[in-house]
Parts: C-alpha cells; structure tokens; sequence
C-alpha cells in the first residue's frame, strides 16, 4: 500500500514547522514504513536553503485562469519514505514564513491562495502519476482540502477519483474560510471553470463563503481527529461563555460523519527514540536564555521592555539561589492560555499562580509567542511578580531543555486536539498540569502521571486550576517521595507511534 501524506508543515525538513502538525507529518510515515506500506510526503517548498534537492519533473497547473508552472522535487528517500517538496513563488515569497498574517480585514486571504494552488499542483502529480502506484491519499488539515475540492468536482482528475481520501484535522479553529467569488482570493478566482455544489463546501454562519476545513469533512471518505475525547468534543457545540470548545460551527458536519462510521480518534505519538538532550542545570539554563534575549533584542534598533524586564529578571535569579520551576512552552494564545488572562483580585489568573508558586518557593517560566495582546499581558505580570521569567520568543534548545529541567509543567489549555508539549515533558519525567480536554484528558492521568482539573464553566475551571496548581505544588513541597513516584510514573507512560500507526492501517486506510 502506498499512501501520499499532503500538508503544509514537516518537521522532518528545515524549517517547515510552526505547529504539532509539523511533527505528525514528520513521525508518522516512518512508523507506517515500519508495518511494510510505501510513504511519500508532499509540502510547499519554502525556499530553505538546505535542502538538497533531485528534480523529478516540472507540473502545469492551471489557476486563475493562467497556466502556472510548479516543479516536484525529491529531497530525501530513506526507510521506504520518499519527501517531496512542490517549488513555486507563491510558496517562497513570504521569506522562508510558512504563514503570511494578512489582518482582520481579509483573513487568509494569502494563505488561501498559497495552498489552493498548492492542492491543485498535488492534484495534477497525483493524476498524471508522477508520484505513482499510489493507494490513499491522505490530506492534513485545511491547508490540503482542495485536493478533496478538486477530485470530487473538476472533471479533469479521472484517476484521482478512484483513490482513497482520508482527512486529518489538526486544529479546527482554523478553518481558511474565503468568498465563494467577488475577491482575487476566492474559489472561483482560482478555479473559474469549477462546477461546485456549494451546499457541501459552504460555511455555516457565511454561506456565501467557501470553508476548506468543511470541504474535507464532507467530500473525504475516512475522516480523522487526532485523540478519542476530542472526536467526541467536536460533534457538540462550542460554548466559549462556558468555556467549552467543541465543533466550532462544524459539530453537524462531525455528527454526520460519526454517523456514517467515517469519523476515527486515533491519538498523536511522540518520538522515544530521538538521542537523549542535553540537559542544562538551573544556572546553565539562565545563561542560555540570556543568550536568547539578546538575540532577540537584536532583532530591534530599540530595545523591547518584554526583553529588558526578562534579561534584568535572568540576572537577578542568577543572584539568587535556585528555586523549583513551573515551566510552559507553547504558543501564547487564547487556546493555551485563555484561562491565564482571566481577570482577578490580584490582576489575572497568571498573577494568582505566581503567588501560589512564590508560597512555596518556586518561580514560574513561560516561553512561547503568539497573540501580542496576550504577550503584553503575561509581561505585565512578569513586571509585577519576582518569581515569573517571560521569554517571548521561541528557541528549540531553549524549550527542549526546560522540559528535563521544570518540576511541574503547566498547561490549562481550554481545547487541546491533541497536544504534544505534555508528551514531552513526561517523556523528560515532568509531571503537567492539565485541563482534562482532548488529547490531555487522554495522555495525563490524575495523581498518576500527572493532575488534572475540570470545571463546567470558565469560573469553576479557573478556581479548579489555582486549587489543582497549590494541590501539586503542595505535594511537591511536603511529600518528595510521592511527587517522585508520579515523576516516574509520566517518564515511564508510552504513546509509541508504531503502534499508532496500526489503528491508521485498520481504521483509516483499510
């Protein structure tokens, strides 16, 4: 069996990751090769310089009523995966970014365009079998779904409509909704000629739009989510007063599926097998973020006060002696940390925990970047608390080395498809602090492998969560023994990707 993997980010080549995407796209064909299939592995070529590659053949795509060249290359063949990237300016015009950020006014509208051509050249390989032999295609999030678009409604891919579809979603808060016409990035400007029921590739709430996530959903045969709780969360309403996400407009859709028996949560793994890190002691790793710092700084003519107020925080911990550290890496936006901006007595729910982290006696490290209103407020915390470091940027030696060093990894996120952060940190032997949604709820096991809380509101999960944080936080301060116990405990909980990629074999592709 040969299956083709379409997405936008893969970790396994330099500087194609942004999310836990990247790192699905990058472990999961290997793990399938393990089990005797053929993978090959299609993304946009960013125009990273460090790639090798082989060229196997030039593709005429048509689009916006022109006649686009885009060209295939082999960058890497090994352990029966093959890695192909898809070269073209519309992909290496944005400076290496994988993401362009077009505002509120036009959301995606260059991403958009950017990958409806993408699934248009994967389309024309697909039918003109330049990649060939192929059994499922296998589309990851809504960066890919024209190819679903595409072989259910342009009578020109005859070969591809004998294939298998299956559909990934990673993240379905984002969904790349555009106009259905009247805009230079919308469907019938790319696909002028298209013959679409719009009824099935429409958005709820904007039927005049075009939603490529829905599109997935309905024209796919096996649709997949990426943990058992979160394929029941999406069949149910989003309700974010109370501080649940679910469906997100697209829980009829889900419902649907289900029903059909199209819809499988198979949870993401994690790679046990990658050599053992580095690990940096506390005053090591104080050094190496003040590396960062002034590399960030220098980015500036002017020196940002998110980085002045970090590097003075760094020199007076180094000062000081070594305190216990509650660590969180991740991207720094309402999904994460919407229960961290919630407003208290104190100022937000990230003061509350650092007052409760400085009782006993532990300081609190943040790294990650997103949403520049949140960023601005986690710095005004940092400027308030002593004991709270906020690294506003990202570093992978950074983040890798926090896991092994932090004694309790904080993650209250309010939806988590998956989560791969928890993963790694109880891999380094860190008992996380979760929300009991999605992926976590299925990863992390309370006053086994970690804590869990639960609320039916955004009040109660905040009160849950500050009396969770001085629950583990208490043990880890009055019973060492015990707190060790669930330390090992989260080191020695396995989530192997072999064995993940059999439930792909039996549910998604046979």
């Amino acid at each position: 069996m040969h299956i083709l993997m379409v997405g936008a980010e893969n970790d396994r080549l330099p500087n194609c990751k942004v999310g836990g995407v990247a790192d699905v796209i990058r472990d999961i064909p290997y793990a399938l090769s393990e089990h005797g299939l053929t993978v090959s592995v299609v993304v946009p070529d960013y125009g990273q310089e460090q790639l090798t590659r082989h060229f196997i053949a030039d593709i005429a795509v048509p689009f916006r009523q022109h006649l686009e060249t885009a060209s295939l290359w082999l960058v890497e063949s090994s352990e029966g995966v093959n890695q192909y990237v898809i070269s073209h300016s519309l992909f290496s015009d944005n400076g290496g970014k994988i993401y362009c950020d077009d505002g509120a006014n036009r959301p995606f509208a260059s991403d958009a365009t950017k990958f409806a051509f993408f699934s248009a050249a994967v389309c024309e390989i697909i039918e003109h079998r330049v990649i060939d032999n192929l059994d499922v295609i296998h589309l990851h999030d809504w960066h890919a779904a024209g190819v679903s678009v595409l072989a259910k409604f342009s009578p020109r891919f005859v070969y591809l409509k004998t294939l298998k579809l299956v559909y990934t979603v990673h993240n379905l808060a984002l969904q790349g909704i555009r106009p259905f016409n009247h805009d230079e990035s919308s469907l019938e400007a790319w696909f002028p000629t298209l013959n679409y029921d719009g009824h099935q590739i429409c958005d709820h709430q904007y039927p005049h739009c075009y939603n490529p996530m829905r599109s997935g959903l309905n024209l796919c045969d096996v649709i997949h989510v990426v943990s058992p709780t979160y394929s029941f969360e999406v069949q149910e309403t989003s309700r974010p007063d109370e501080g649940f996400f679910g469906g997100e407009g697209l829980e009829h859709d889900m419902r649907l599926a289900a029903s059909q028996g199209r819809l499988f949560g198979i949870l993401n793994g994690c790679n046990y097998s990658a050599a053992e890190k580095d690990k940096l002691s506390y005053s090591e790793y104080l050094t190496e973020a003040e590396k960062c710092i002034f590399k960030w700084m220098s980015k500036s003519h002017l020196i940002e006060t998110k980085h002045y107020i970090a590097h003075q925080r760094v020199s007076n911990w180094k000062a000081l002696k070594e305190k216990a550290i509650v660590s969180s890496v991740g991207r720094i936006t309402d999904q994460k940390v919407l229960l961290l901006m919630q407003k208290s007595a104190n100022g937000i729910v990230l003061d509350d925990l650092a007052l409760v982290a400085d009782k006993f006696n532990s300081n609190i490290v943040i790294l990650g970047s997103g949403d520049p209103y949140i960023e601005s407020q986690f710095m005004q915390v940092m400027a308030r608390r002593d004991n709270v470091l906020f690294l506003n940027g990202y570093d992978q030696k950074l983040g890798d080395t926090l896991y092994p060093l932090g004694k309790l990894f904080l993650m209250p996120s309010s939806f988590e498809p998956c989560g791969i952060s928890q993963m790694l940190a109880m891999r380094d032997g860190q008992p996380c602090l979760v929300h009991g949604v999605g992926g976590l709820k299925d990863t992390v096991s309370h006053n086994e492998t970690g804590f869990v809380f639960n609320g039916e509101s955004l009040v109660q999960q905040v009160e849950n969560l500050i009396e969770s944080f001085e629950q583990a936080l208490s043990l880890l301060s009055t019973n060492e023994s015990q707190y060790n116990d669930i330390s090992r405990n989260a080191e020695s909980a396995r989530f192997e990707w072999h064995g993940l990629a059999q439930e792909y074999i039996s549910k998604l592709y046979n």
